[in-house]
């Protein structure tokens, strides 16, 4: 059964996260950068554009085509960070949202455990010790 992506389902925490990122600009411009700096696409157009520049537009690209290169390492670099900042953020997010599900799950299945041995206890009470009405 194959689903759309609007109809599946996320994790409370991957919600909240997307929302809060789509509030800033500043983090949607820095997630868009990424994405794309991540991609083939921006590895074919530096190669193009690289090629262009030594080949055909100056004799002696060393110098300045390093400078270039160098700066936008340097951004890159950047938002390489920015990108590992906000996933170990999420990361945060959803392991405390985990912890306070399995503290709750973990608080039920006390509270049922708890319930079991008092109806058990009971039931052995009735029946076996004879002090109960049928």
């Amino acid at each position: 059964m194959s689903q759309s992506v609007a109809e599946v389902r996320h994790h409370p925490a991957v919600i909240a996260h997307h929302s809060r990122r789509a509030e800033d600009i500043q983090l949607r411009v820095a997630d868009a950068i990424t994405k794309f700096a991540g991609s083939m696409t921006f590895v074919y157009i530096h190669a193009v554009a690289f090629a262009a520049w030594m080949l055909l537009f100056e004799s002696s690209p060393w110098p300045t085509l390093t400078l270039v290169v160098s700066l936008e390492a340097i951004f890159l670099s950047t938002f390489v960070m920015i990108g590992q900042n906000r996933q170990a953020a999420f990361q945060q997010i959803k392991a405390d949202h985990d912890f306070v599900e399995q503290e709750l799950e973990l608080k039920t299945n006390t509270e049922l455990t708890r319930a079991i041995h008092m109806m058990t206890t009971e039931l052995h009470r009735r029946l076996i010790d004879g002090g109960g009405d049928p």
